[in-house]
């Protein structure tokens, strides 16, 4: 695998896991109910949600050597059983305890991925279909009682799929070598039953589905932010499900990640992050010091529903100080603002001269929406400083007069900010 590639994955894998399994990593909890949101192609008579999905981008490649590496990833959901053994048989069960050990029914996923080669020149020649197959299994682990006597069993199975990718390519015109990849994917799994459960349509699902396209001899153009002579051709691409961005190091133009999940180009993962912790918008510090707040019970639950759900508390359990510090947030860079504040920053309200250390009586405006506000009307207060935004609108950051924690705001910086039109010269 190259290093572009290399790199790439490891966001990709970010994509493919995101939503897997939410704090509090509990089967019990509601939003662990209702699993994978993103990325879910079903089958095709499955309704309400998509089968298939359909990239365009664009490649810069003059020549007709250049040769497209191409992954198709996604999550097999794996249907996990705990039965109870009966005279007559076996029988589902939602948990199973034996000898002061917890079994949970609770579906798992495995990682697959379709791998294909293939050169530029062939796919402008015509569109060619890759058939995805994936077989389906099943496997029994034994259940003992403390006398090793069988009480139960887990059945762990996945159902078949079956999917096409479907690859073409067409030069536009122009000076540029300009070409148009297109890449649907489509899950074709035969599926009658429309009235079943999402989750056993989720079984014959592909989940978290994303392309990895990588190039060489030739580099792909962002859509995000095209050069001039591409911006046409750019707005014309019909991406359906997917978002395909540029990955790797900024500047890097050969690897594509199409993605169910809305991107900038050249995202990466924080050197900072200690693992993967599957919830959207992740907010490492958060849900790290939430998880060590569980209580036991909580934890024990947690740890029987996934194995990913047991290695997110025993990280966040051997997390060293210094680690944990380093969550709490990066400068990644600085930038000189075009204008900074100064005490000598003013705004004339009602004919008068309002700076710091001004008093004003605020009387909130019909543009506020917060309910708390209806208590600052008619309150004094003092103005700290006069800032302006980036269109070029001043503000008033102010304290209450009356406020015995004025002094503790004014040295955080905690201010409550007004419009001038909002106050009146006290």
């Amino acid at each position: 695998m190259t290093a572009p590639m290399e790199a790439a994955r490891r966001v990709a894998d970010a994509v493919l896991y995101e939503g897997y399994l939410l704090y509090p990593y509990r089967a019990s909890a509601a939003k662990n109910r209702m699993r994978w949101q993103f990325g879910v192609l079903v089958p095709p008579n499955y309704p309400g949600e998509p089968s298939g999905s359909v990239t365009e981008c664009l490649l810069e490649a003059p020549g007709e050597d250049a040769t497209l590496d191409l992954r198709l990833r996604f999550l097999h959901v794996r249907g996990r059983t705990v039965e109870r053994e009966e005279d007559d048989g076996y029988w589902p069960v939602p948990k199973l305890t034996v000898g002061g050990r917890d079994y949970l029914s609770f579906d798992e996923a495995t990682e697959r991925e379709a791998r294909a080669t293939l050169s530029l020149a062939h796919v402008t020649a015509g569109r060619r279909t890759i058939e995805v197959r994936v077989p389906g299994d099943r496997v029994f682990e034994n259940i003992a009682g403390p006398g090793g006597e069988r009480t139960g069993r887990i059945v762990c199975e996945h159902q078949p799929l079956d999917a096409e990718l479907r690859i073409s390519a067409e030069r536009l015109p122009g000076p540029y070598g300009l070409v148009r990849l297109r890449i649907e994917v489509e899950n074709t799994a035969h599926w009658e039953r429309a009235d079943a459960p999402r989750e056993e349509a989720l079984r014959r699902s592909l989940v978290a589905a994303h392309l990895l396209i990588g190039v060489s001899g030739a580099a792909f153009v962002s859509l995000l932010d095209p050069p001039m002579w591409a911006e046409a051709a750019a707005r014309q691409c019909r991406n359906e499900n997917t978002w395909p961005v540029l990955v790797g190091e900024a500047g890097r133009r050969d690897v594509v990640l199409s993605s169910p999940i809305i991107l900038y180009d050249h995202p990466a993962i924080a050197p900072e992050s200690p693992g993967d912790l599957f919830d959207s918008t992740e907010i490492d510090e958060l849900l790290t010091l939430r998880t060590l707040t569980l209580t036991e019970e909580e934890k024990r639950e947690a740890r029987i529903t996934d194995p990913r759900a047991a290695e997110i508390l025993e990280r966040a359990a051997d997390l060293p100080p210094e680690l944990l510090e380093r969550l709490h947030g990066a400068i990644r860079h600085l930038e000189v603002p075009a204008r900074t504040t100064s005490e000598d920053d003013t705004v004339t309200v009602a004919g008068v001269r309002i700076a710091k250390g001004s008093r004003v009586r605020l009387r909130p405006g019909h543009r506020r929406a917060d309910a708390h506000d209806m208590f600052l009307a008619g309150r004094i207060a003092l103005v700290e400083a006069v800032f302006l935004d980036v269109d070029g609108v001043r503000h008033l950051a102010v304290t209450l007069e009356d406020d015995p924690g004025s002094d503790l705001q004014r040295e955080q910086g905690r201010f409550l900010y007004f419009a001038p039109d909002e106050v009146e010269p006290a």
